[in-house]
């Protein structure tokens, strides 16, 4: 679900061309931040996290409450980057979406197939791999069936536990917390009875998501007896839990007082790539860059010969030497993603 109301899809073209302007450039002799090892991202390679900061941070997830990663969705807003990978699989400063979704839990205390799950559909082999064995696994077959009937399917699973559920596209980021202990107000002193959301204070008053003046932030927490009954059928947890437990006072909003984006455009994909990456240049140490980058991700195994602004470049990606990349998305040699500008 997105957090707020969507924003357009951006078209294919070439290479992006825009202002000058912002932080000064890094040349090929230095200045470029390097990202942390990845882990299986896009391109393949050896299972595991590559999350700054490594594993868990030693939390201890609470009695009776298990985790569940929702990772099932096709990305059509993200199209054509999603034609090739799961929305779930799409990096965030060189880092899939779905390994910082498993590493905030298991920050938490949720590792493994007894205590974290992931669902899988769209491209669900690709997810499958990706996993391994840090989570239970729970295969879709045919279409998505949606945030509520992927958690309905893994009722048995659940077994009469509460279930903290995350999206595996929300990006959030907290100056003042690390992944994991940045949402751990989620479950503090959780009665076990109401629905709780992670939020934001919508600005926007014409904004019709909100919650109690917030919009949603990626995460919730739901009690056994609001899971039990959903039925196994394409439906969206803000109809079948949300707003049938606000409606009876059951639902409470916990603050997020960090960045929040749900990923699900080219725009804020990118948005959230840049803020990865500081406003500075987050490149992979397998890339080979001798062109010219400003605010910049570059993945493993990428070709830089350009000049790369405000973009990501995919592990593998190629930008030629008589190429500026601006305010786009590079897949491979040849598929290139525009977008406005991601911070507007």
């Amino acid at each position: 679900m997105s957090g707020g109301s969507p924003r357009g899809g951006a078209p294919e073209s070439g290479a992006a061309r825009g202002p000058a302007g912002g932080a000064p450039e890094s040349g090929p002799a230095g200045g470029a931040a390097v990202s942390g090892s990845p882990g299986r991202g896009p391109a393949g390679g050896a299972a595991g996290s590559g999350y700054p900061g490594g594993g868990p941070a030693g939390g201890t997830a609470p009695d009776g409450v298990c985790a569940i990663i929702l990772a099932a969705g096709e990305g059509t807003r993200l199209r054509p980057l999603t034609e090739r990978v799961p929305k779930a699989l799409c990096p965030i400063g060189n880092v899939p979406l779905l390994d910082r979704a498993l590493e905030r839990v298991a920050a938490l205390g949720f590792t493994g197939p007894e205590r974290v799950a992931v669902n899988a559909c769209y491209l669900g082999d690709q997810v499958v791999r990706q996993v391994g064995d840090r989570a239970h696994l729970s295969v879709e077959p045919g279409a998505p069936l949606g945030t509520s009937g992927g958690v309905a399917n893994l009722r048995d699973w659940i077994d009469g536990r509460g279930v903290l559920v995350g999206n595996a596209d929300s990006y959030l980021a907290d100056p003042q917390a690390p992944p994991g202990p940045d949402i751990a107000a989620l479950l503090a002193g959780w009665d076990g009875r109401t629905v709780r959301l992670l939020g934001q204070p919508i600005t926007d008053p014409t904004e019709p998501y909100g919650f109690d003046g917030h919009r949603f932030a990626g995460f919730s927490l739901l009690p056994w007896h609001y899971v039990r009954d959903l039925p196994v059928e394409p439906a969206e947890l803000v109809k079948t839990v949300w707003r049938p437990a606000e409606a009876v006072g059951e639902l409470t909003v916990v603050p997020f007082a960090g960045t929040y984006l749900d990923t699900g455009t080219p725009a804020d994909y990118l948005a959230a790539n840049l803020h990865a990456a500081g406003g500075g240049n987050l490149v992979d140490p397998g890339a080979t860059v001798d062109g010219r980058c400003r605010r910049a991700v570059i993945g493993a195994g990428a070709e830089v010969h350009g000049t790369v602004r405000d973009a990501v470049v995919w592990p593998g990606g190629t930008v030629a030497e008589d190429e500026r990349l601006e305010r786009a998305i590079r897949v491979g040699r040849d598929l290139t993603v525009t977008v406005g500008d991601p911070l507007a």
